[in-house]
């Protein structure tokens, strides 16, 4: 996907971005699940397309997005501005870190992230990409501390990760206090293996809830699942 790409609401822009709109994206997007909250963060937001679904889906968020890679950033800031929701969304040019170091106080409801996750992989030639794509195991262990510093006490973490980054992420979120809500497997057909997992987690401590979606039913051909989770979104659904 390059370009411009149309959603039923908005539009993204994705000159100057590294990662494009992906499949992992607007599962994470759709699939998020929360009991109308009222301060978003999306970490390492991309193209905007993440926070620009939950402000679609939750009328009376108001929405941070940090985004560490300049170019991106500006990207990012045309889509905020130039959708329906300006009003409700912020874009910060900024690690996480230096973001929510900056910002000692704010807590939210929601904290999502598409993150980073070629962990201990050959880099890219490419400095942007890199950066965007590649990341250290440390990486997620600190994330994990500042979403339990900066969650609300009934705030939920979502995130989507390959299997083996999502069992060290819950073994890091079981030390910082959180606990494992939800986990949602993703297939690319039914009968393959499962090759990311929806993670959410929150403070409540309870028997997590396990569920699977299956993109495709044949190759080029979406299941009705995915096609009925993103028909908000998608105008071709």
């Amino acid at each position: 996907m390059s370009g411009i790409f149309q959603f039923k609401q908005f539009r993204v822009d994705q000159s100057g971005c590294a990662m494009k709109i992906n499949t992992d994206g607007v599962l994470l997007g759709a699939l998020v699940n929360a009991d109308s909250p009222e301060a978003i963060l999306d970490i390492g937001t991309g193209t905007g397309v993440i926070a620009l679904m939950l402000a679609q889906r939750f009328t009376d968020a108001e929405i941070d997005a940090v985004e560490i890679d300049e170019n991106t950033s500006s990207t990012t800031a045309r889509n905020f501005n130039n959708s329906p929701f300006s009003d409700r969304l912020k874009i910060y040019p900024a690690s996480f870190e230096g973001f929510l170091d900056t910002h000692p106080e704010k807590k939210y409801d929601l904290i999502i992230s598409n993150p980073p996750f070629y962990i201990d992989s050959l880099k890219s030639p490419k400095a942007q990409k890199s950066l965007a794509k590649h990341t250290d195991l440390d990486f997620f262990e600190v994330l994990i501390k500042y979403i339990t510093k900066h969650l609300s006490s009934k705030g939920l973490c979502w995130l989507i990760l390959p299997l083996a980054i999502a069992s060290l992420t819950k073994e890091f979120a079981g030390q910082s206090g959180l606990y494992l809500q939800k986990t949602i497997k993703i297939h690319s057909f039914e009968n393959s293996e499962p090759h990311r997992e929806i993670v959410c987690f929150g403070f409540n401590q309870i028997s997590a809830e396990i569920s699977k979606l299956t993109i495709y039913k044949a190759i080029g051909d979406y299941s009705e699942e995915y096609m009925k989770l993103l028909q908000p979104y998608f105008i071709n659904f």
